[in-house]
């Protein structure tokens, strides 16, 4: 892959490196306090031993709710019938030197609280200008059978790891629609208080769906270089009309025009019990090129395949584009990969600067990477150091 967009775009990036995470009493672990060596860590082990929590924790060091979107009162730890207080911490090496991030709740309390090298912060948006993560899920599998929704989650993500401001657009749009939902399903038709609302959803769901767009545009260009290797080739494809209109008119003449189908749709939406136009039915399509082949119609190696392809090309656009690369969490990613594949997997990793974790029910499929990754056993409850594979090189 040497000379492809991917090595020009992340050539002398630094990588936002996880050197050590503290966890206390979150889901199957009462306490744990592990070091990371390498720039890519494999953990194998059975199913259960808790690889997709350990996954999990280290995602919630991020804005957002995680890799599982659980409630924070699922996290604790169990005793009895009910969850205990919970909390993590993760020491990281970044941009700009050390950085530690705290995150935690109280037992059964949803309301995570988050902190920044030991002071409280605010809200979950300052972390962005810090950290970002990108992962894959065996759940994800099922993005191409499932409805709008998983996929839709699955675009912001990624253009949240370029666009940090995107949450915050995404969260007032849904907000003021919840509203206007509930004010018409209540009959309640206060033209003005509708009006505000409407424009609340225009504006900041144009801007969500113009970030999306741009990104899908700027992650095609990156995929059009090569950065895939021996996977796939993809292209991605948002279907919205709201994208469509932006392609042809200024965002504040499709903003206006979205406040007047808001204004015409209100008995419409009443009786249907939803908006019928905003950023909230923005659907992704993923095709498998050159053939241009809906990833809906794939196998389920090749949808695989597909996803990681994309995620591989968000990093490079993250670590060109921000200054720092990406964590990456694949969980069991080499389920459905093929030997050539997971060679490919391994040699595009390498290339990244990416700091990089992978699951596996067995470490075997890893092997090629010995003396390069750290090799952790899954055992219940914690981590230990596997007897057959050496110790790498720290990196």
């Amino acid at each position: 892959m040497a000379g492809t967009g991917l090595s020009r775009s992340v050539d002398n990036t630094p990588a936002l490196q996880l050197r050590r995470l503290m966890l206390q009493d979150f889901r199957s672990y009462a306490a744990l306090d592990q070091g990371f060596t390498a720039r890519i860590v494999v953990i194998a082990g059975p199913n259960g031993v808790g690889k997709t929590n350990l996954l999990e924790a280290i995602s919630l060091l991020s804005p957002g709710r995680g890799l599982r979107m659980a409630r924070g009162a699922e996290l604790g730890r169990r005793e009895g019938d009910e969850g205990l207080s919970w909390a993590i911490a993760g020491h990281f090496e970044g941009r700009a030197g050390p950085l530690v991030i705290g995150t935690g709740a109280g037992a059964g309390q949803d309301r995570r609280s988050f902190r920044l090298d030991g002071a409280a912060i605010r809200n979950q948006a300052e972390l962005s200008a810090h950290i970002a993560m990108l992962w894959l899920t065996p759940q994800m599998d099922r993005l191409f059978q499932e409805g709008a929704s998983g996929r839709r989650k699955f675009l912001d993500r990624l253009v949240w790891s370029l666009e940090p401001t995107h949450a915050r657009d995404v969260a007032a749009h849904d907000a003021a629609m919840t509203q206007r939902n509930r004010l018409l399903a209540e009959g309640r038709r206060d033209a003005a208080w509708l009006a505000a609302l409407e424009d609340t959803m225009a504006r900041h769901g144009v801007a969500a769906i113009a970030a999306r767009r741009a990104m899908a545009g700027q992650l095609n260009a990156v995929l059009a270089e090569g950065v895939a290797g021996a996977f796939p080739a993809a292209r991605l494809e948002l279907l919205c009309p709201i994208a469509d209109a932006l392609a042809e008119r200024p965002a504040l003449a499709v903003e206006e025009q979205l406040r007047a189908g808001l204004q015409a749709d209100r008995a419409r939406d009443a009786a249907a019990g939803g908006a019928r136009q905003g950023a909230h039915r923005t659907d992704l399509r993923m095709l498998l090129l050159p053939k241009a082949i809906p990833a809906e119609l794939c196998s389920t190696g090749e949808q695989k395949a597909l996803l990681v392809s994309v995620v591989l090309a968000q990093a490079a656009l993250v670590a060109g584009q921000r200054g720092f690369a990406p964590l990456l969490l694949l969980d069991e990613v080499a389920a459905h990969l093929d030997p050539g594949r997971r060679a490919a997997l391994f040699a595009a990793l390498a290339i990244l600067p990416a700091q990089c974790f992978l699951t596996g029910t067995e470490a075997a499929p890893f092997a090629p990477l010995a003396g390069t990754a750290q090799f952790l056993e899954g055992e219940p409850g914690g981590l230990r150091l596997p007897a057959d594979f050496p110790v790498p090189n720290s990196r």
